[in-house]
């Protein structure tokens, strides 16, 4: 009898047994599903607020759309590679303050014995410049331009926009090409700037001879070179030139770069620079409490005012200079002076010769601001 009991109740006992083992894999895929959901939305939190300023922004694709709003060509998962890839590279490049060297390439200045190589040289001839060049990013306008900085260095970052075409090539000085060169550039840094990174921006045809960083002061926003230094670094009336400076990542540069940016909507002809020094008076910018610092050119020189003391001088850049082949002439010459004052001490620039030449013949055609070309330095 008992047996029989035990018989009966056997399938009843299994069939509970069975239904509490299916309740408790409900219950656990429900926390598996939770728990994943939640680690989800972490990751997509974490890199859509990225940014270290504010509130969440857009990534690298919101670029595209601040540049005459203009789509980009990529598609939207590229541009997500695109994101990643320029953090990686950042991350690989920076000094240990989150400081990096950028620079920007195109094909035209990435051909052989071209702007490029004069660029890498100094680095290599300047003083204690060689070990800077770990911390070099290069933004890298057209394929080719890229591959050439691939060849040569190991921080190289492909551009990708719908002005690349035109970027490639030569851009004759104040050119619609020139001119959204320059302005799209302005846009990639203000990117870097909410990101989080300090960068020193430099053009191709600054040559470093010596190292500029014990020069930078720890507590100024922006440090910007000069085509005219009246003598007074923190005088808003200095004439700067963008093609050098030394920026720091905060609260205050984020907001005036995008104050910069959205200027060109009531400055169309101008480019960055000469809208910079439109805005650098105006009452949002002395809000801001922006501290920025004019930078000697004693140290840092170009062809408008070189260096007059070679004991000093860490950057000498090709401005006031029209044209490539110019250009290069005197980039040769520069860095042959360089060289000869290394070896035998003679302190002697013989620039700008033909950029001299160039910006003479160009400034009856080029509109620049009236205080610059009136200037009792304008030709130096």
């Amino acid at each position: 009898m008992e047996e029989e009991k035990r018989l009966i109740h056997m399938p009843l006992r299994s069939a509970n047994s069975s239904a509490r083992k299916a309740s408790d894999f409900a219950k656990v895929q429900k926390i598996v599903m939770l728990f994943s959901i939640l680690a989800v939305a972490c990751l997509v939190t974490y890199f859509a607020s990225f940014d270290v300023f504010g509130p969440p922004r857009l990534r690298l694709s919101s670029l595209y759309s601040i540049i005459q709003g203009s789509p980009p060509l990529s598609t939207g998962g590229q541009l997500v590679n695109d994101d990643y890839e320029l953090r990686t590279l950042l991350e690989a490049a920076s000094m240990a303050d989150k400081t990096v060297i950028l620079t920007t390439l195109n094909d035209a200045w990435a051909e052989p014995n071209s702007i490029f190589d004069y660029f890498l040289e100094s680095f290599k001839t300047g003083n204690n410049t060689a070990p800077l060049l770990k911390h070099v990013l290069v933004i890298c306008y057209d394929k080719k331009a890229y591959g050439r900085c691939l060849a040569a260095l190991t921080h190289c970052y492909f551009f990708r926009s719908k002005q690349s075409a035109e970027m490639a090539h030569e851009a004759v000085f104040m050119s619609p090409a020139y001119v959204n060169m320059m302005w799209e550039r302005l846009a990639f840094l203000e990117f870097i700037l909410s990101i989080g990174y300090n960068f020193v921006f430099t053009d191709t045809d600054v040559m470093w001879l010596r190292d500029p960083f014990p020069q930078f002061l720890p507590d100024m926003d922006i440090q910007t070179s000069c085509d005219r230094f009246n003598g007074r670094p923190f005088d808003l009336d200095n004439f700067p030139n963008n093609g050098f400076s030394f920026v720091r990542s905060n609260s205050r540069t984020v907001r005036f770069y995008k104050y910069w940016i959205t200027s060109r909507s009531r400055f169309p002809q101008l480019h960055d620079q000469d809208a910079f020094n439109k805005i650098k008076h105006e009452p949002p910018v002395k809000q801001m409490g922006l501290k920025i610092r004019f930078l000697d050119t004693d140290y840092f020189g170009g062809f408008c005012r070189p260096s007059k003391d070679f004991d000093k001088v860490c950057t000498m850049h090709a401005n006031c200079c029209v044209g490539l082949d110019r250009k290069l002439v005197d980039l040769n010459i520069t860095l042959l002076d360089w060289k000869r004052f290394m070896s035998e001490r003679v302190a002697k620039w013989r620039v700008p010769r033909q950029c001299k030449l160039s910006w003479a013949k160009s400034r009856s055609l080029i509109s620049v601001s009236n205080s610059y070309l009136d200037g009792p330095d304008a030709d130096s």
